[in-house]
């Protein structure tokens, strides 16, 4: 990531891997940063509320070049799914997952509610419900980067009908909410593994999970199949809560470039 400030510009990074997902990190370069920025990037992280690596930075006038890579492992598995999973009544939810059904930046429960109840309201609750709100939102929103508006909320996308992958999780989180369902955002990799090559640049995914029968599910209302090698990096209430660039003050990217690309996997050398 190639950024320009005018002026000494503080910053919040979320560019790591999840912390649930560090003990797969095979191996990781240095957080390079190169520019002359006064920072804690390359050495020191916390973790926010929702288990979020957070690095902090200050950016220099001019130009901050930002690079990190590794390897990951991952199981291989596509994302889990079982049609049998239920509704979770609302007194039986943990505390913490309570967050999940409120309205957000991006979610708005209170426009959707009745959209939500008038759509899916004859659904079958658990699983079924959930996936026939993918089904409309893979349906309803058409895709395409030149549609990316990062202050579209999910009752603009309602109504627009076109967005990027965060406006597709924006739109299912909320009419989850809305149908008493938790759902959070989330932010990652997720390469062309096991499906043809996608020929646009490659771009960090945004999905969502609910919480079904006492555990978080993956789903995709863009893609709407179960996926392969998923790699969370952050998840939030919404995209507010999960920027992988937060500065406070102007900025411009200038360049980005992601890449996720399967590797071998090398036999096993003996000790």
């Amino acid at each position: 990531m190639a950024l320009d400030c005018a002026n000494p510009t503080p910053a919040t990074f979320a560019v790591d891997i999840h912390s649930s997902r560090h003990r797969d990190i095979i191996v990781q370069s240095p957080m390079f940063l190169r520019g002359g920025a006064h920072s804690t990037l390359s050495n020191a992280m916390s973790l926010d509320m929702f288990g979020n690596v957070r690095r902090r930075a200050v950016l220099p006038a001019g130009r901050t070049e930002i690079e990190h890579h590794g390897v990951i492992h991952d199981p291989g598995t596509i994302d889990v799914v079982n049609v049998a999973a239920r509704q979770s009544p609302l007194d039986e939810l943990p505390e913490e997952v309570m967050v999940f059904l409120l309205g957000s930046r991006y979610c708005e429960t209170d426009l959707l509610a009745g959209e939500a109840w008038t759509r899916f309201g004859h659904v079958p609750e658990g699983w079924a419900r959930v996936q026939a709100i993918c089904d409309f939102v893979h349906d309803h929103i058409e895709f395409g980067y030149p549609h990316a508006d990062c202050t579209r909320s999910a009752a603009g996308v309602m109504a627009q009908k076109h967005g990027v992958c965060r406006d597709f999780a924006h739109l299912a989180i909320t009419l989850c909410r809305a149908m008493n369902i938790p759902a959070r955002y989330c932010t990652g990799y997720l390469g062309d593994i096991g499906v043809p090559r996608d020929p646009a640049p490659m771009d960090f995914s945004a999905w969502f999970e609910a919480y079904l029968d006492g555990r978080w599910y993956s789903f995709d209302a863009r893609h709407n199949v179960p996926r392969t090698g998923r790699v969370v990096m952050a998840r939030g209430r919404d995209a507010t809560d999960v920027p992988i660039i937060c500065t406070f003050g102007p900025h411009q990217l200038s360049s980005f470039e992601v890449w996720t690309d399967e590797m071998a996997v090398a036999e096993p050398v003996a000790a």
